[in-house]
């Protein structure tokens, strides 16, 4: 994977609205074409009482949920024939178990999970996507546990999840790749979300990565868990709660969305 250069400062494109879709018709697929992508689960992480993480004056569950609402927006307009379902669509609580059934009941062809990032580090910023895996597994910790650490909140959280803890490395043994029947496409996707960020959104991308994440681990399609920066991070934050930050990083997903699909639809 190449690796870019970019400066710890927080760059705001000056873009238009019709560059961010330029190029997108709202027009539909040709009859002959054999489609894919049919049903798209889109996750807003966190939610109700769980904030997620918390920057100096916003909450993960807040953006996660604005962010995932305009991607589907986007998706329902200019994605003719394709099912958007949201696992949440209000600040609502729900357990991490159910977000992956609500993916699987549904038969779905992608399940997309929005979150926001943060570090004790308060100069780490910029943009990771996560597929289901355990490569370099150690150098991901941290972030494996604030993520699965939401089923502590749930009630009987022990017994529906059988005696795993998110903070125990040993409990992730269980996790053998369910997921890997799907992992080249959930690697396809992440490196299309990854470069659109990266190329039309100007953001640091610091890669597509690995992560025995639970709501991955149990999803039966191509899944990924997208960081849109680190809330933690001063200049990052100012980004990712501002409507035009939001608006790009939505685009730079539904791009995504659109081009994997009809990468899917030339096979």
């Amino acid at each position: 994977m190449k690796r870019f250069k970019v400066k710890n400062i927080l760059i705001i494109p000056i873009l238009t609205f019709s560059f961010l879709l330029a190029g997108y018709s709202t027009a539909g697929p040709k009859e002959t074409r054999t489609e894919r992508v049919k049903r798209v689960v889109i996750d807003a992480g966190h939610g109700g009482k769980d904030p997620g993480a918390l920057g100096s004056s916003s909450k993960e569950k807040d953006i996660a949920l604005t962010v995932a609402l305009q991607v589907g927006k986007y998706v329902e307009e200019l994605l003719p024939g394709v099912e958007v379902i949201y696992t949440r669509k209000t600040d609502t609580f729900l357990e991490l178990k159910e977000r992956a059934n609500i993916a699987n009941r549904n038969k779905a062809d992608l399940f997309i999970s929005i979150h926001c990032n943060a570090a004790g580090n308060r100069s780490a910023y910029g943009t990771e996507t996560f597929v289901m895996g355990t490569k370099n597994f150690e150098a991901n910790f941290d972030i494996v546990k604030r993520e699965n650490a939401v089923i502590l909140l749930e009630d009987n959280y022990e017994e529906n999840y059988e005696g795993f803890d998110p903070n125990s490395p040993e409990s992730y043994m269980m996790f053998n790749l369910t997921q890997k029947a799907y992992l080249s496409n959930s690697i396809s996707l992440a490196a299309k979300v990854e470069d659109d960020f990266r190329t039309r959104v100007n953001r640091h991308s610091r890669g597509v990565k690995q992560a025995p994440l639970y709501v991955l681990w149990t999803t039966y399609m191509p899944s990924v868990l997208v960081e849109l920066g680190f809330i933690s991070n001063v200049n990052e934050e100012r980004f990712l709660k501002s409507q035009q930050g939001q608006t790009y990083l939505a685009s730079a997903i539904f791009r995504a969305i659109k081009a994997y699909k009809e990468e899917l639809d030339e096979m």
